[in-house]
């Protein structure tokens, strides 16, 4: 399909057009510095518009119903002069709940957006999270990881305060689901993304200061309670990639499996997901030292000695323990659950193609 974003280089329009890509869609990305006339060519050729542009930390008041509240109807006016079969998906904020200028803002583009009597969506976000969100801007979350990662010193005015959040990546999948008829939503009524999670920014601090220490010990993996502490581990190490690295990701029928952080002092972490009942890995290393630690879902590792075929099998539910993957001992881990799994993976230095000191045998002898 084609698909118009707005707002495409911004924090959640970035994730958006990232996985509308990925699922093969063509994608018109629209930004404060385009034209009007680029804005209509869009429109007039797109299947969906994701309309996620806005403003949320203005100059002055009036910015606020500039960017949410007359921009929304620009969008509006367009889509009946141009193309008024497309379908809308726009954004808006819990803060459209409150007596505000940003929320009543926000508040008016929806009134506008349901008085329209186009096909649109709404989504109210919560406060948004993860990699690439800016810090001290306008998310507490952001400016945490960033000074944490920092060494920079942190202040919560009221630890005790709980915040609700959304994490990016779910948005982003919400998105696509809906254009792609995974999910139904009712139109012109006002929907939230699952999942939420709450936490107070006294512990959202603990935490991440938590993951520090435990990136630059010798574990490297701290221990994962939950979905939240997951992604709020995810999204930390985005903070401390400042070593000019390429992040990989790549995604096929098995699950995916997405790099995190890269570092020559402290190596490399990843996120591999699978889908039930698969198995990933059949190989060995000489001499680099790996750590499994599957923090959802129910996996079991084998690892097979490649001298003398000793085998060493794990089986590890919803983060019960880490393992260690041992040189010379070849290896595969295996999805055990109904559902997806996810499992964070340590390995002692950056991947490098033309040393990567890894050699394809199978766990189970021929």
């Amino acid at each position: 399909m084609k698909i118009l974003v707005t707002g495409a280089k911004g924090f959640i329009g970035t994730h958006v057009v990232e996985s509308l890509k990925r699922h093969q869609h063509e994608v018109f990305e629209f930004d404060i510095n385009d034209t009007e006339t680029s804005l209509i060519e869009y429109i007039e050729q797109a299947d969906w518009i994701i309309h996620l542009a806005g403003v949320n930390r203005p100059l002055t008041m009036e910015e606020f119903y500039d960017g949410n509240t007359n921009f929304t109807k620009k969008i509006i006016d367009l889509v009946k002069r141009y193309n008024p079969n497309v379908k809308i998906v726009a954004n808006s904020s819990i803060q459209a709940e409150l007596d505000n200028d940003y929320g009543r803002s926000k508040k008016m583009a929806e009134d506008a957006l349901i008085a329209s009597n186009l096909s649109v969506y709404i989504y109210r976000f919560y406060n948004v999270f993860g990699r690439g969100c800016r810090p001290n801007y306008n998310s507490a979350t952001a400016t945490f990881c960033y000074n944490i990662a920092h060494d920079l010193d942190v202040y919560v005015r009221d630890p005790n305060y709980v915040v609700t959040y959304n994490y990016v990546d779910d948005i982003a999948k919400e998105i696509t689901n809906l254009v792609e008829n995974k999910v139904n939503r009712d139109l012109l009524v006002i929907s939230y993304v699952k999942p939420q999670y709450s936490c107070s920014l006294g512990k959202q601090v603990e935490l991440l200061k938590y993951f520090k220490k435990c990136v630059e010990s010798s574990e490297h993996l701290p221990l994962i309670h939950d979905e939240f502490e997951l992604k709020l581990f995810m999204s930390f190490l985005w903070y401390l990639s400042d070593e000019g690295s390429s992040y990989n990701f790549a995604q096929d029928e098995r699950g995916f499996f997405m790099e995190l952080y890269k570092s020559s002092k402290h190596g490399q972490i990843s996120l591999n997901m699978a889908y039930p009942g698969i198995t990933k890995g059949g190989h060995y290393h000489t001499y680099k030292k790996e750590i499994f630690y599957p923090v959802l879902g129910k996996c079991r590792i084998r690892q097979r000695n490649i001298h003398n075929d000793e085998m060493i099998i794990d089986e590890v539910e919803n983060g019960s323990k880490q393992v260690h993957i041992i040189p010379e001992y070849t290896h595969e881990i295996t999805n055990l659950g109904k559902d997806n799994s996810y499992t964070l993976m340590w390995i002692s230095e950056v991947y490098n193609p033309e040393t990567h000191d890894t050699y394809r045998a199978p766990v189970d002898k021929e």
